[in-house]
């Protein structure tokens, strides 16, 4: 992985100060967790965030209705379940209580795995490629409703 792919991964924990005590708790510390929607997913990928305080949603209609209804954007997020930076992005991002309760609030989340949704992949990773000097994994961007 280049630098430039961790530096890719860190967008949301860059522009969202931390709490104090830096990195989010492991889900097996809190197990009083309650799962998200991603529970019910088939994804090993989406199933390893079905634990995070984000309210994930994955790709579908219910997300595009709930972002038009409260009109809020979505963020998007792309990912696999080998690729370390967005397991690193897991870790010190989406596991903290602080960042999920800001993206479960402010947006409608959207977890996808890129393996299983090739097609979604390919459309967000085209416009990141033509809209910036590369791209990578995780893939994160904002959409409008």
């Amino acid at each position: 992985s280049s630098s430039r792919d961790k530096d890719r991964s860190a967008t949301v924990s860059s522009s969202v100060p931390m709490p104090a005590g830096g990195k989010g708790s492991h889900p097996s510390s809190t197990p009083q967790r309650v799962p998200n929607r991603l529970i019910h997913e088939k994804s090993p990928y989406l199933l390893q965030h079905a634990y995070n305080p984000v309210d994930w949603y994955p790709w579908g209609q219910e997300a595009f209705d709930k972002a038009r209804k409260e009109n809020k954007p979505i963020f998007l997020s792309v990912g696999y379940s080998t690729c370390h930076w967005c397991h690193m992005m897991e870790e010190e991002s989406f596991q903290n209580e602080e960042i999920g309760r800001l993206l479960s609030e402010d947006f409608v989340s959207v977890k996808v795995d890129r393996e299983e949704r090739p097609d979604v992949d390919k459309v967000y990773m085209t416009f990141v490629q033509a809209t910036s000097s590369g791209g990578g994994w995780p893939m994160n961007v904002w959409l409008t409703p």
